[in-house]
């Protein structure tokens, strides 16, 4: 328990078994569940994880989203928090993230990784990708956000159901922030924090998954609001 509230971390992994032992060991003693998602992983990411003392929740269907749509409604905690498996996100700062929400009376809270404090952490063209897809966001939303790419979010639990993300793939991200932006009844702001090197071998596919995330932004954009 950390200020009375029960914290559950969520983390999609595929092939991520030595990034996955250093991430859970790296969490905070705050840290009251644990839930990975082997999202169809060919090595021993799921023991690693289970010996450590992570819930595993399997998820055959490949794909970022898919992965966090099978993990996200398995918590059982207060408040959720999601990393990635390859060590980049800060788990020093997840106790300052969840202080940040809560003393803001936040329903979420995205945990922005620029400007980089580690200008090494991230190569030019990830850096260039992901200035163009935040600033079609402002250009397609009207709304000011430092880093729509963040997968590193602190929210309140209970407001799960009204994200309902779509998405198989990687735009899960931005479209689980943009709706949380836009959502009347959500209190949403970001944080800046620490984005540190990954560790094991890089899945992303640039032009592709940069491609998919700008379709699908001005998809997003004609959606209705649910509340």
């Amino acid at each position: 328990m950390y200020r009375e509230k029960k914290i559950s971390v969520v983390i999609p992994c595929f092939n991520e078994e030595t990034g996955i032992a250093r991430v859970i060991s790296s969490l905070p003693a705050s840290v009251d569940e644990i839930v990975v998602v082997d999202n169809n992983s060919t090595d021993n990411t799921a023991s690693v994880a289970r010996k450590l003392g992570a819930k595993v929740v399997r998820e055959n269907r490949k794909g970022y989203g898919a992965a966090y749509k099978a993990g996200l409604p398995a918590v059982s905690g207060d408040i959720t928090v999601t990393m990635d498996g390859d060590g980049t996100y800060p788990a020093e700062q997840i106790e300052e993230c969840v202080d940040f929400l809560l003393d803001r009376n936040l329903d979420f809270v995205s945990a922005s990784r620029f400007p980089l404090t580690n200008s090494g952490a991230m190569d030019l063209s990830k850096k260039i990708g992901n200035g163009l897809l935040t600033l079609a966001t402002l250009l397609l939303f009207f709304r000011g956000i430092r880093d729509s790419q963040s997968g590193m979010w602190i929210f309140r639990s209970e407001i799960y159901p009204r994200l309902n993300p779509r998405s198989d793939g990687m735009p899960l991200s931005e479209e689980i922030k943009i709706t949380a932006l836009r959502h009347p009844d959500i209190k949403f702001e970001e944080y800046h924090v620490n984005y540190h090197p990954r560790v094991g071998t890089v899945k992303l596919e640039m032009w592709k998954d940069g491609w998919e995330n700008l379709w699908y932004l001005i998809r997003l954009r004609f959606r209705p609001i649910k509340r």
